[in-house]
């Protein structure tokens, strides 16, 4: 598959098929982001997968209303960054999670990007709060997005296309 073909057939997935995710396609979805880019390539990452029905339940209430699409994931993939190792850590996590989220959709998974940083859980505390408790992650690691991943339903989402883009977002020379 070339690369534009897989940026248009990427989408964000939050309903999907019962069933798991292979071994090998969760070793080259944590393989695509370990090869993501990094400021200074500290690669400040560190990735918790969470797997069966019972640990991702427990964890639906760590977002507020979009938290509830893992009990229908066959696996979710919390993305920390050592914000004490890279000032960077944001940037860096989040490349990391696009390369998943592609990976993922090449190899003809459903996955969505939700938001933890500066987002709260369903009891009011800070998202990041809510999972420590739950997965123990150190101080110095800090939460940046949790990628839910899962079999593409029978109704899988239509490709973008060329023609949908908005070109009045690119400006030559100046605004």
């Amino acid at each position: 598959m070339e690369l534009m073909e897989m940026l248009l057939n990427r989408r964000s997935v939050r309903k999907y098929a019962v069933g798991e995710i292979g071994d090998e396609q969760l070793d080259a979805i944590l393989s695509a982001a370990l090869l993501a880019p990094s400021s200074k390539g500290i690669r400040p990452w560190e990735f918790i997968v969470i797997r069966g029905r019972e640990a991702l339940d427990t964890l639906t209430g760590f977002r507020q209303g979009s938290g509830k699409l893992l009990s229908q994931a066959a696996c979710a993939i919390v993305v920390l960054g050592d914000h004490e190792k890279a000032d960077m850590w944001v940037e860096d996590c989040a490349l990391a999670m696009g390369n998943m989220h592609l990976m993922a959709s090449t190899l003809g998974l459903g996955s969505c990007w939700i938001h933890g940083r500066h987002r709260f859980a369903e009891d009011g505390r800070s998202s990041e709060d809510f999972l420590r408790e739950r997965l123990g992650f150190p101080e110095n690691l800090s939460l940046e997005a949790v990628l839910a991943i899962g079999l593409m339903p029978e109704d899988r989402p239509a490709p973008h296309t060329l023609d949908e883009l908005d070109r009045t977002k690119i400006h030559l020379g100046k605004y």
